[in-house]
């Protein structure tokens, strides 16, 4: 089997690249960059841009399925998430289509429902209301993966996650992904027989959890990490909340109270921690 992988070189791309290898013949790393150094035994590096369906169609020649999780990975202006993350979205459909790639499993986000309120307990089934341009693009590419399993056949799982980084804040103790269970998450995409189109939460066995994934357990996603084991050392540090804030109030967090096009992470004090080969 050959796998294709886009986004390579980011945060989460680089925990994905050494289990990915083990699932497959071939791995096609993707980026942006001109170069993501040593490359693990089974994989190669081919540097292509989501934004041009030429450089799509090159790297997923012969492919079985894509993980793809490339993408501008904030919220910014529109036309910055016009380019990569909604072209972009539409080139790896298109180009999954015309190789007859099987699958794709997408890095989709929370941010696509994040105007819900967290107290709601939300399912996979929550109709899209999204909190920023960065999750009106992941609506896009949702109902994208929607429509090409309705009318082409491409199966897709896409993986809504919350937050996967370091449990450093209050929010983080019901929406941590940690990268064990990121894995776990992606390997069962890829590996279970039948999806066609399948929404998913990226979150791990969180105390807190704010979110249902009841109707995607035929995936055998049984997440194994759990963020409470932070609550005591985060919540003695954590400032009192406004209990109407936008911030704490919505399943977006930050993304649901910043002006549109004005960056979300910059207050999330992700710690910036890739995976080094």
């Amino acid at each position: 089997m050959k796998l294709v992988l886009t986004g390579a070189a980011g945060r989460l791309g680089s925990y994905l690249r050494e289990p990915l290898t083990g699932l497959c013949d071939e791995l096609v790393s993707t980026d942006i960059k001109h170069d993501i150094g040593k490359c693990y035994a089974g994989e190669r590096y081919v540097q292509a841009d989501l934004s041009k369906l030429e450089d799509m169609l090159a790297v997923m020649e012969g492919a079985d399925q894509v993980v793809h999780f490339g993408a501008h990975g904030d919220e910014g202006p529109f036309n910055t998430i016009l380019s990569a993350n909604i072209i972009g979205a539409y080139n790896v459909w298109e180009a999954a289509f015309q190789h007859g790639i099987r699958r794709i499993v997408y890095a989709s986000s929370i941010h696509a429902v994040g105007m819900h309120r967290k107290n709601e307990f939300i399912g996979t089934d929550a109709p899209h209301r999204p909190d920023s341009y960065y999750g009106l693009a992941k609506c896009f590419a949702e109902d994208l993966a929607s429509l090409y399993w309705d009318k082409r056949q491409v199966e897709s799982v896409c993986l809504r996650i919350l937050s996967c980084a370091q449990v450093n804040n209050a929010r983080a103790l019901g929406s941590w992904l940690s990268y064990e269970d990121l894995i776990q998450l992606v390997q069962q995409s890829i590996n279970t027989p039948t999806t066609g189109f399948t929404v998913v939460y990226g979150v791990s066995n969180n105390d807190r959890v704010p979110v249902d994934n009841a109707k995607a357990s035929f995936l055998g996603y049984r997440p194994r990490d759990n963020a409470e084991q932070f609550a005591d050392q985060v919540l003695a540090q954590e400032p009192v909340h406004d209990p109407v804030s936008a911030t704490y109030v919505y399943q977006g967090g930050p993304f649901a109270s910043v002006e549109l096009g004005h960056s979300g992470v910059a207050s999330m004090n992700i710690v910036q921690d890739a995976k080094k080969v």
